[in-house]
């Protein structure tokens, strides 16, 4: 079986070549979803920060590196179990796919046989993250600057796939990271 992480800073497009993926029939673990699941009602996270509520936390974590460094270490550990889990679980298919937006920072692109970074111009993420989430310019760019940069990220993966154009774009580009990787 082979283990592939797809990786990507925030609001480039990782979800969507996630989803094309799965239309393609490819199975795919998301451990942002994870991550969400194990965040709720978590004792240690009420305790340490007086909430599970992921926007709460995020406007806690997102100001204070500290604070962020604990709270991943309580999930990174919890995610990495899930994800061997899913590996286990999934060993009769030839190919697997893992989500893992912080692959990186968490250390966990050591549990891969190959690395999918999806990657797009910082303007770009800036107007997508606004528009998707909400937010101001200001808490975007918060949130996009505590992400490392993309750069050393690719120096660190397999393949690339670059999402500056529309979704049939994005299909053809995954498709040929597809035909190259397997």
């Amino acid at each position: 079986m082979i283990k592939v992480a797809l990786t990507g800073n925030i609001a480039a497009g990782k979800s969507e070549v996630q989803n094309i993926l799965l239309k393609l029939g490819y199975t795919v673990m998301d451990t942002d979803d994870c991550a969400h699941e194990l965040l709720n009602n978590n004792s240690d996270v009420l305790k340490l920060f007086g909430t599970t509520d992921r926007s709460a936390l995020a406007k806690i974590v997102f100001n204070d590196k500290k604070k962020l460094n604990l709270l991943e270490q309580i999930l990174h550990p919890l995610v990495k179990n899930k994800i061997l889990d899913f590996f286990n679980s999934n060993l009769n298919l030839p190919v697997i796919f893992v989500a893992v937006p912080q692959l990186f920072e968490s250390g966990f692109e050591k549990l891969f046989d190959k690395i999918i970074f999806v990657d797009a111009p910082y303007k770009l993420r800036l107007d997508r993250l606004i528009k998707r989430n909400g937010y101001s310019e200001d808490y975007a760019k918060l949130r996009l600057d505590s992400q490392a940069a993309a750069d050393k990220k690719i120096l660190l993966s397999d393949f690339v796939i670059v999402n500056s154009s529309n979704l049939s774009e994005l299909e053809k580009k995954t498709k040929e990271c597809l035909k190259l990787l397997l």
